[in-house]
């Protein structure tokens, strides 16, 4: 509202399945629509995929810079890929920037063999996580978020997502999520964040796309001291 006069606005969340907003700064929720509806994750999973090798990197479990042999069955991933092929050394580093910039399909199970031993035994991994930051309402049945039977989060258990991931690795916004494009063997991606360059002080954090959801998205941004999420 301006002055005395109520202005009406559109509501943010009309159009939208849910959708949930934040302030960082006074820690309060500032709109919510249907927060708690279940929805597909889509490659929002891979935010908590990237949490988990965060934390095993901090714990000195791994080595950012270990090499990382690419299986067939990363290899042979669909959907959106960072171009990766049976038996290529990659990087975990290189396997984090093909996930938050090309939200590649390939680099999220060839990630998630190399630290879990095997796509299955790391999604517990990242259920426990989920679980341990309050994530009540969500269950992941696999490291990228294709379609699965069973699969499922809420606009809410993806805010108590970034808040816990943002605060505990802040620089990982720079470092990968507000990149425009990434490049790997001859292969350009770009970033699918339609806020990054349009929006003021966007500067991530990641989207996804299945049919069962539609568009989701976990916008971040910083703005007069303040971040939004």
């Amino acid at each position: 509202t301006t002055g005395k006069k109520a202005r009406s606005v559109s509501a943010p969340g009309q159009g939208y399945r849910s959708c949930i907003i934040f302030n960082s700064k006074t820690g309060k929720i500032i709109y919510s629509h249907s927060p708690d509806r279940q929805i597909a994750p889509a490659s929002l999973t891979k935010i908590l995929s990237i949490y988990v090798a965060e934390d095993a990197i901090r714990n000195r479990k791994l080595n950012r810079h270990a090499k990382v042999t690419v299986s067939a069955k990363a290899a042979s991933a669909g959907g959106s890929r960072m171009g990766l092929r049976t038996g290529d050394r990659v990087s975990l580093d290189e396997l984090i920037q093909g996930m938050a910039i090309a939200s590649g399909n390939d680099a999220s199970i060839a990630l998630a063999e190399y630290i879990g031993g095997s796509e299955q035994k790391f999604v517990r991994m990242m259920n426990k996580k989920a679980k341990a930051i309050g994530m009540s309402r969500s269950t992941f049945k696999n490291a990228s978020g294709l379609p699965a039977p069973g699969q499922f989060t809420t606009a809410r258990d993806m805010l108590a997502l970034a808040k816990s991931y943002l605060s505990a690795y802040p620089r990982n916004l720079k470092t990968y999520h507000n990149k425009s494009y990434h490049t790997y063997k001859g292969k350009f991606s770009t970033n699918a964040n339609p806020m990054l360059g349009a929006f003021q002080g966007a500067d991530g954090l990641k989207t996804g796309y299945v049919n069962a959801s539609g568009y989701n998205l976990i916008a971040t941004a910083n703005r007069n001291n303040q971040r939004f999420i």
